[in-house]
This record gives structure tokens, C-alpha cells and sequence, in this order.
């Protein structure tokens, strides 16, 4: 009895002490569980442990056997071979030692087992076809995205445990050979009885022991050979799974299996395979045989094999694809060319010649004026300035980012900047960073600020639609929800329904407070207390009066960190978007996810750093920014990749048909998936392998000025509509230009209204004609006078000329450019100024206080009449500012002249002779 309880104290202190060992991650498990039960995904978050106890448990007992029955039959081995024999209490004693040894090693190989398959395993086993086949081996692309890397990963595990078997062998022999060391079979009675033989005992048992010894070694090299069998067997496999790694070849002109590699390696990687095999019979049979000379030859001949191969695929390489290499790789060029186009959906791009003409005219524009009135003048940059400096209210307020979007708004379909106004918890006051301040009181941001893109207020300042806090409209935009709780600067953890109020609003020098309303958060009552204090690290959580049982946390309220601990295995674009359920009046957060692979054959990885090379924008998650919510759409249900993990994790996924109406009017084609496809779309616009190999085509995207310097065009959100389409849509567009020409050649367009979502779209231009592209308008701005000067006589009046987006717009098988002009005081708390539009068609360039003055002028004239009759000059100059401008030409001519430069000059005089005759026809 005394024994009994005495074992059930020491199990219970064994208990005790694993469970302080693995406190935090008992703590760890139980708060995120609780975490993963309230957002609803319980089955996603036991599908990770659930699998790696499936392929564990399994691997523990396996492995645990073999290594102790190996051990085992090693000792047994040896003690017959050493003519020892273990008293029953020692053997019993290394028995349990053996088995404590196996049970540590193998509890570890499991572990590790378990950690690197469960995620391969689960795609292996739910794998999905994707219905393309490679052109080297015939294999589904399904074969390499989910079932090679299995193999790799298990053979990988299995090498390594053979190592960890031969490390284990030489060990064990080294610790029996000290511990029980081989006995002679001289008697030491022989040393007594016949002293006068002692030398010939001495030299007896000397012999015997060198042969005892000699006997061991050989045992423990038999086995070593055994595992070296493996070992070599193992190694045969991955050289032919190396057979399928040539698909992603970037030796020579192709990414890809090319000529050598096909010719040479392929050759090369199945022989050795063989040899692998091969090698591991004759290591083998020399360790039975034990014969040396056997036992080296098969690895010797494929390590001589393995460096001849390289050299001769080195060989042909340099003497026999380089001299005539289109011809020896043109048939993989189309592969690389075809099979690249299908892993970024640039073999669905639709195609429209575009004539490019320059005969828009005024009944064009007035034929438009969806697309007219979305035209935008602003820019994110300057607008985020703004927003932040006159719509923070209060220091704590940050704008994180701008966003654009489009809402129907009093019946239009409006293109809008828009971002959210939130906390940020380091702006605080010294006196509100407490505790209670940081996690009680401050927990959350108000609102957002919503501007059109195509307006702005008598100062230059985008015309606010929503703004203020509590936020005010004069829109029918409906904002029932301002509160922010999670957000992208929602880093900290808040607890609510304690007995602080929250600080929710100020009014003047009153604070508004609130309680929260909604449903987030996990309950702190029994334990919860305890458990979240030692998570959090934070003894305030146990200890506060004001958290009571009521109390809730929140956490993981940033939404990348959300959606990142929720869903690891899905990439997420860095830039979440704010979006308005005019539905339900509430705020709502989306964010783009990707499904990517390394292992499309014949692919071209997205750049030299990182090894993608197939990519879809396969989810859309949306994040309600007061309640937390986070749900996961399928966005692109022809991806393999999103269906498989469909597949594995059957609560997370739903099919974006149950995406409230309110939310998906709002999907937006992502500029990062876009940004990637443009790149590639340079060079793999071209389908020739001729023309692919001399890049006599290749595109570059365009560049243009922006604000006081040069960049490469951004991806820009616009509204127009496509040839034979009724309405302007919104869509995602970006310039090219010939590689080393300043030209457009195309403007590449990714749709993102309704069923026309995703598809992308290829304005061609003629290839006879040149089409004006942004740097050349740039430089023609800078060579018109009446443009140009005004430029420079306010840049020498204390301010900064910022030059905006140039955007491009289609229409009627022409272009309208549209660029803004900011203004920017020299001083710190200056804010930018759309000052000045500038709009360009054909050969004429103009320059007006707003859009619709620019457009008229640039078809309309630049005179008409108000409601009452009046006359009008629409280019919104009075007399003084058109004198001031012809004294400033006359200037510049002057100073032309001056230096010898004829050309200015006469372009300058010219420009006068324009705004002299302009200055007569208003004062007529």
C-alpha cells in the first residue's frame, strides 16, 4: 500500500513539474484555442494538432522500435562477440537504459517528423489536378506543388534518421567497449600455476584481445555498411526525384529544362540514381565480404560519375548550345514562354487595337461624362497630408493610409479617396500612458475621411464628402458604426465592459464616452484572468479593480496579424483597404490573399531573389472593424492551390457568393498582383521564341514626373469605359513604352467591376505611329512657354511646384492626358494645393485652374457665357494675371536671347503673340 501511494506521489510530481516545464505553452494552447473558438474556426485551429498526432504517434512507435531492437541486436552482438556476460540486474538496468535512449531519440525524430510533414502531408492528401500537364515529363503541375515536396520532405526525414542510426552505432560500440570491455579465453589460474610461462600467457592474451577487438570493429563497420546500403538507396531516390528539379533549370537563356539540361543532366541525374542503388549492393556486399576494395567501388564510380557529368553538361553547354543557341533552345523558349503565361494569368490578356487618333472633339467629352467626372486631379500623397493635418482632430489620430474606391453616391458612381482615423496609442498624452489608459480607456479610432478624386475647394484642398467626428455628410452615405477597434494600428490589446468608461469622441473640451456595444472579445472570468496575465505578461490584467468578470479581451486586433495567425499558409498584401457597407452603415476591412508556388514547371520566378513563379489572388478577407470578425472568401475558384486548402480546413473558406452585396460591390483588382503581372507582361507579351530571345520587343513601364522627381508609373485606379461597353468601370491601368523610348506603345488594364472582375484587358497601339507618353508630355510641358513660365515664376515665389499622376484616358480610339499641378508653401506646416490642371490631346497642351476650364479650352474655346448672359474667359485668367504672364514670356525671351538659344526664343515670342491676342479680346 505504502508502495502504491508512494508511485502515485512521484506520477503526480512528474506531472507537476512537466507542467511547469511547458507552462507558457499550455497557456499558449488554451488562449488560442479560446481565440480560434470565438472567430469561429476551432476545426482549422485542432487541424494542425490533429495531424501532426496522426503522422506523430505512428512515427514515435515505429521509430522507438527500431531504434531499440537495433540497439538491442547491437548488444547482443557484441557481448557475444566480447565473451561477456552481464549479470541479470546490470542487463536489466541497460535494457531500461536502451529504451529511455530510444525513447528519447525517437520522441524527438517525431516531433520533428510531425513539424515538417503535417502541412505537406495534408496538401499530398487533399491534392487537387491542375489540369496542365509538363512537357518533359507528362506529370499534372499538381504532381509538383503538392506531391513532390511530400516525397522530398520523407526522404529528407528517413536520411536523417539513418544518420542519426550510424552516429547511435559507432557511439554504442565506443560505450560497451569502456563498459564491458572483451574478456580473454586465458585463464588467469594459467599465470599462477605455470610462472615460468607467464611471458607466453602475456603474449597470448594480447593476441586474443587484438583479435577480440579486431572482431568488434568489423561488427560495427558490418553495421555501419547495413545503414551505408540505406544511406546509398536513399540517395539513388533523390537523384531521381533531381530529375524533376530540371524544370526549374536556370542554366543557359531558358528558366527551365533547356537543351543540356535535357541532353546531359537528365541523363546524368537518372544514372546516378542507378549508381546510387548500385553503390548501395557493393557497400553491402564489401561489409559481408569484408572487403574493402568492393565496398569503395560503387561510391567511387558515382562520385566520378556525378563530376564528369558536370563537366560535360559544362561542355556541351559552352560548345554546343551557345554557338547556335535559338536553335538548340527555341522549343524550350515556348515552354518557358507558354507555361509563364499560364502560372500569371497573362495568357487570358484580351487584346484591342487601338488607333491612338487625336480627333476627340467637344461632343466626345460631353458623351462621357462618367468617365469626365472621375477623372482624377488628386493625388494619395498630397491627400494623405492633408487629411492628417486638418482632419486628425486631435494629436492621437492617425491616418495609417489612403485608399481609393467607388461608391454610388447620390445616384453617381463616383471614384473616392478614403482612410480611416485611428488611434495611434505612442501620440498619447505622457498622462494617459497607464495601464488603464493604454488597454481600458483609448481603445479605439472614429471614423474616416472621404473625398472625390475629381474635386477640389477654392484653396486647393480635396472637397471632403465624409469628415469631422463625429463624422458629418451631406451625402446619402450611411455611417451607423464610426468605432474602430481593429484596424492597421490596432497593435495592443484592449479589454472592454470593464468599469472605466472608453473615451470615445471629443467635443470641444469634453470627452465623449462609450461602452462597447459589440461582440468580440473573450470573457475574463474563473481563470481566464490568470491565464491571460501570464500571456500577456501583464500582472494588471489579474490585479485591476476595473476588470471584472463581464470583462473582455480583445485580441490580435491588427488585421495582418489577424488574418496571418488565422491562415499562415496564404501570403497577404501589405495594404488593407477601408471599405463602407452603405447597407449596414458599418466599416469593414479587406485584405487581399495570395496562393504561390516555386514549383510551376518552365515558370519565370517573379524576380532573382525570390524563387514564386505562380501566384493568384485566390482569397478575399474581410475584417468588421468594430465586431472583429474575419471571414475568408474564395475569390478565384479555378486555382488548385485555394481548393485544396478548402479542402484541409473546412471552416475557413466560404465561396464569395456569400459575401454580403454591400462588401463585394467593393472587391478591388489588387495593384500588387497587378504589379507583378505588369512586370512580367514586358517581356512576356512576346509569343515568338525569335523575338523572345533577341527582346527585340521588350516594354518598360512608363515613367513620368512626380512631384520634384522621376518615377517609374504606379498602377493607378481610373475610371473609363472599354470599347463597345456601355458605362465607365472602374479599373486598374498601367503605361508601357519601348525599352529605351519615351513613346507609349500600350496601356495594360485590369478590370474590377461585377462579372468583369479579374479579366485583363491590352490597349495595342500602332506600331506605325507614335503616341505620346508621359515623359515625352512632361517635356513638352517644360517646352511650352505659357506653361513652362508660370512654373518657374512660382517656384521662384517661395513655393514648390508638385507634379502629379499622369493619367491616361481612353476614349473613342483616342487619348486625353491628365496631370495636376500642386502648389506647396516652403515652410513646415504648408499643405499642398492643386493649383492647376494641365490636359493634353494631340499637339495641344493646356493649362487651367480645374478640369472642366482645361477641357473646354482644349475643345470648346475658352470663352462662353454664365447663367445670366455674361461673357466668360474660361481659361480663368483676369487682366493683371495675363499681363503678368506676357511680361513674364517677354522675360524669358529675353534672357533666351541673351545666352544665344534662338530656339526659346522663338518659342517664347510666339507664346507672347498668343496671350497679347488674348489680352486684346478681353479688353474689347
Amino acid at each position: 500500500m505504502a508502495k502504491t501511494r508512494k508511485n502515485v506521489l512521484v506520477i503526480i510530481g512528474g506531472v507537476l513539474v512537466l507542467a511547469l516545464m511547458f507552462f507558457r505553452t499550455i497557456v499558449n494552447f488554451v488562449t488560442d484555442y479560446q481565440w480560434f473558438r470565438e472567430l469561429g474556426y476551432t476545426e482549422t485551429f485542432f487541424k494542425r494538432l490533429v495531424t501532426e498526432f496522426t503522422i506523430g504517434i505512428p512515427a514515435l512507435v515505429i521509430i522507438f522500435l527500431v531504434i531499440y531492437f537495433y540497439l538491442r541486436m547491437i548488444k547482443r552482438n557484441y557481448l557475444a562477440q566480447s565473451k561477456v556476460t552481464l549479470d541479470p540486474q546490470k542487463n536489466k538496468w541497460m535494457n531500461r537504459g536502451l529504451g529511455g535512449v530510444s525513447l528519447l531519440i525517437s520522441l524527438t525524430t517525431a516531433i520533428s517528423f510531425a513539424t515538417s510533414l503535417w502541412f505537406v502531408w495534408l496538401q499530398f492528401a487533399n491534392r487537387t489536378a491542375f489540369g496542365v500537364v509538363d512537357p518533359l515529363f507528362n506529370n499534372d503541375v499538381g504532381f509538383y506543388v503538392f506531391t513532390l515536396p511530400f516525397l522530398r520532405e520523407v526522404v529528407s526525414l528517413i536520411l536523417g534518421l539513418i544518420f542519426t542510426l550510424v552516429i547511435l552505432t559507432v557511439v554504442f560500440y565506443a560505450i560497451m567497449m569502456a563498459i564491458a570491455p572483451p574478456q580473454s579465453d586465458v585463464e588467469e589460474t594459467d599465470e599462477v600455476e605455470y610462472l615460468g610461462r607467464r611471458s607466453f600467457v602475456d603474449r597470448n592474451l594480447s593476441a586474443k584481445a587484438k583479435e577480440l577487438n579486431s572482431k568488434i570493429i568489423k561488427a560495427a563497420l558490418h553495421q555501419v555498411g547495413a545503414l551505408a546500403f540505406v544511406i546509398l538507396m536513399l540517395i539513388g531516390v533523390n537523384n531521381w526525384l533531381r530529375t524533376f528539379d530540371l524544370l526549374y533549370s536556370a542554366t543557359g537563356k531558358v528558366y527551365g529544362a533547356g537543351y543540356t539540361d535535357i541532353h546531359v543532366y537528365l541523363w546524368l541525374y537518372r544514372a546516378l540514381a542507378i549508381l546510387g542503388i548500385v553503390a548501395g549492393i557493393s557497400v553491402l556486399y564489401g561489409a559481408y565480404k569484408r572487403n574493402k576494395r568492393i565496398a569503395m567501388m560503387g561510391p567511387a564510380i558515382l562520385v566520378v560519375v556525378a563530376i564528369g557529368g558536370t563537366i560535360v553538361g559544362g561542355l556541351v553547354q559552352n560548345l554546343v548550345v551557345e554557338p547556335n543557341e535559338l536553335s538548340r533552345e527555341k522549343q524550350y523558349l515556348e515552354y518557358n514562354i507558354d507555361y509563364t503565361r499560364q502560372a500569371y494569368n497573362l495568357d487570358k490578356v484580351d487584346v484591342i487595337n487601338y488607333e491612338a487618333n487625336s480627333d476627340l472633339s467637344e461632343d466626345t467629352i460631353a458623351a462621357n461624362p462618367e468617365t469626365i467626372e472621375n477623372i482624377r486631379i488628386n493625388d494619395y500623397r498630397p491627400v494623405k497630408q492633408v487629411y492628417t493635418q486638418l482632419q486628425s482632430i486631435r494629436l492621437y489620430y492617425d491616418f495609417y493610409d489612403i485608399d481609393i474606391d467607388r461608391y454610388h453616391i447620390d445616384g453617381d458612381y463616383r471614384q473616392v479617396f478614403l482612410s480611416a482615423r485611428e488611434l495611434n496609442q505612442e501620440k498619447l498624452d505622457s498622462q494617459a500612458q497607464t495601464w488603464i489608459g493604454r488597454h481600458l480607456k483609448y481603445t479605439h479610432g472614429y471614423g474616416f475621411v472621404l473625398s472625390p478624386v475629381n474635386e477640389v475647394t477654392s484653396q486647393g484642398q480635396p472637397a471632403l464628402f465624409v469628415k469631422n467626428i463625429p463624422p458629418i455628410t451631406d451625402t446619402d452615405l450611411n455611417v451607423q458604426r464610426p468605432e474602430i477597434y481593429f484596424g492597421e494600428l490596432t497593435d495592443q490589446y484592449a479589454i472592454i465592459n470593464t468599469d472605466e468608461n472608453e473615451f470615445d469622441y471629443s467635443t470641444g473640451d469634453a470627452n465623449q464616452e462609450t461602452r462597447y456595444e459589440g461582440k468580440a472579445g473573450i470573457q475574463l472570468n474563473g481563470i481566464n484572468k490568470l491565464l491571460y496575465a501570464f500571456r500577456q505578461g501583464d500582472l494588471e490584467i489579474l490585479i485591476s479593480g476595473a476588470v471584472n468578470n463581464d470583462s473582455r479581451i480583445l485580441l490580435r486586433r491588427n488585421i495582418l496579424e489577424r488574418v496571418q495567425k488565422l491562415a499562415p499558409f496564404i501570403l497577404y498584401d501589405e495594404d488593407p483597404y477601408l471599405v463602407l457597407n452603405q447597407d449596414d452603415g458599418k466599416i469593414y476591412w479587406i485584405l487581399d490573399g495570395y496562393t504561390t508556388s516555386s514549383r510551376y514547371p518552365y515558370s519565370q520566378p517573379i524576380s532573382y531573389e525570390s524563387k514564386v513563379n505562380y501566384i493568384r489572388n485566390s482569397a478575399k478577407v474581410v475584417i468588421d472593424a468594430y465586431n472583429g470578425t474575419t471571414d475568408f472568401y474564395i475569390a478565384d475558384e479555378s486555382d488548385p492551390m485555394i481548393v485544396t486548402y478548402d479542402k484541409i480546413f473546412k471552416d475557413l473558406f466560404k465561396p464569395i457568393s456569400d459575401m454580403p452585396k454591400g462588401i463585394r460591390s467593393h472587391v478591388r483588382y489588387p495593384q500588387t498582383m497587378f504589379k507583378v503581372q505588369s512586370e512580367l507582361y514586358r517581356t512576356y507579351h512576346m509569343t515568338d521564341p525569335t523575338v523572345f530571345y533577341t527582346r527585340e520587343d521588350i516594354w518598360n513601364i512608363a515613367e513620368e514626373k512626380y512631384m520634384e522627381g522621376v518615377q517609374t508609373v504606379e498602377p493607378n485606379y481610373v475610371m473609363f469605359r472599354l470599347p463597345d461597353d456601355g458605362a465607365a468601370e472602374f479599373l486598374l491601368s498601367v503605361p508601357y513604352t519601348p525599352k529605351g523610348k519615351p513613346n507609349m506603345t500600350s496601356l495594360f488594364v485590369a478590370r474590377n467591376d461585377g462579372e468583369n472582375y479579374g479579366e485583363l484587358v491590352l490597349y495595342e497601339f500602332p506600331k506605325d505611329k507614335s503616341v505620346m507618353g508621359p515623359i515625352m508630355l512632361e517635356s513638352r510641358i517644360d517646352q511650352t512657354p505659357e506653361i513652362s513660365s508660370q512654373l518657374t515664376l512660382w517656384g521662384q515665389q517661395g513655393s514648390s511646384v508638385l507634379r502629379g499622376n499622369i493619367i491616361v484616358i481612353p476614349l473613342d480610339d483616342s487619348l486625353l492626358y491628365v496631370e495636376p499641378i500642386y502648389l506647396q508653401a516652403d515652410n513646415a506646416n504648408s499643405l499642398p494645393e492643386m493649383r492647376r490642371v494641365i490636359a493634353a490631346h494631340g499637339d495641344d497642351i493646356v493649362m487651367e485652374e480645374t478640369l472642366e476650364k482645361a477641357l473646354l479650352k482644349l475643345f470648346g474655346g475658352t470663352r462662353t457665357t454664365d447663367t445670366e448672359g455674361n461673357v466668360v474667359d474660361l481659361t480663368g485668367e483676369t487682366l493683371n494675371e495675363l499681363i503678368e504672364r506676357a511680361q513674364n514670356l517677354y522675360d524669358e525671351a529675353q534672357k533666351a536671347i541673351q545666352v544665344g538659344d534662338w530656339s526659346n526664343y522663338g518659342r517664347f515670342m510666339d507664346s507672347l503673340a498668343k496671350t497679347l491676342n488674348e489680352l486684346s479680346s478681353q479688353t474689347e
